[in-house]
């Protein structure tokens, strides 16, 4: 039986802390040069909530600023993230691309739904050639809720999946799959929370052990 896998951008195929911590420097030295921040940059907060939409990121970072403030931030914020990948500071993740040639050449469709804008992910894909595996890449702008399992749900819809998995490292992920009657496949990767993977139904170190579980992902 055909499987169709659904896999989360960062922290699950995209080393993003290699472009993180640069970007978010970058953006907070700006803030600063405008007189909108005087402390130290708060990597640590970011870490914390990776994986949540941007605009909640910004709530969380800047939350006495208005909404004007954090929408600027995000765009320069954007801005510096896709130079970094564009200039190759970034990275996959082990294996990505040795995986997702074994999960085509098994009959498998691959997809991606991430919390990443658009632009962000038309980026890495394009960088890294992604394209080569990946039938389509979907933003968490795409669904008027932010919600990661509506954005699942929109791609089992549109190609009519009815068995396969999410593969991510974080609650959103692993709730997706569960909403959506999919296995939930957690990435034991650097993002990734104790707490949250303990309610996946299957939990990775590397991405390399999906060639040996694919067989177990048909219920």
């Amino acid at each position: 039986m055909s499987q169709s896998l659904i896999f989360d951008m960062d922290g699950t195929l995209f080393q993003t802390d290699k472009i993180l911590e640069i970007s978010l420097e970058d953006t907070f030295n700006y803030l600063r040069s405008v007189d909108k921040w005087d402390s130290v940059t708060p990597i640590d907060k970011y870490r914390e909530i990776m994986g949540v939409p941007l605009p909640k990121v910004w709530e969380t970072l800047l939350p006495n600023h208005s909404n004007e403030v954090r929408e600027q931030t995000d765009a320069y914020f954007l801005e510096r993230l896709i130079e970094n990948i564009r200039n190759g500071k970034g990275a996959l993740y082990p294996n990505v691309k040795e995986v997702f040639s074994y999960l085509k050449e098994n009959n498998c469709s691959i997809y991606i739904a991430s919390n990443g804008l658009t632009e962000y992910l038309k980026a890495i894909v394009s960088y890294y050639d992604l394209d080569n595996w990946v039938t389509e890449t979907f933003s968490i702008q795409q669904i008027e809720s932010l919600n990661k399992s509506d954005l699942v749900q929109s791609i089992i819809k549109k190609f009519g999946i009815t068995n396969g998995a999410v593969v991510g490292d974080r609650l959103s992920d692993i709730n997706a799959a569960k909403e959506n009657g999919l296995v939930s496949i957690g990435c034991n990767f650097d993002f990734a929370q104790e707490d949250e993977l303990s309610q996946a139904d299957m939990v990775i170190n590397h991405l390399v052990e999906l060639q040996t579980i694919l067989p177990r992902l048909s219920r």
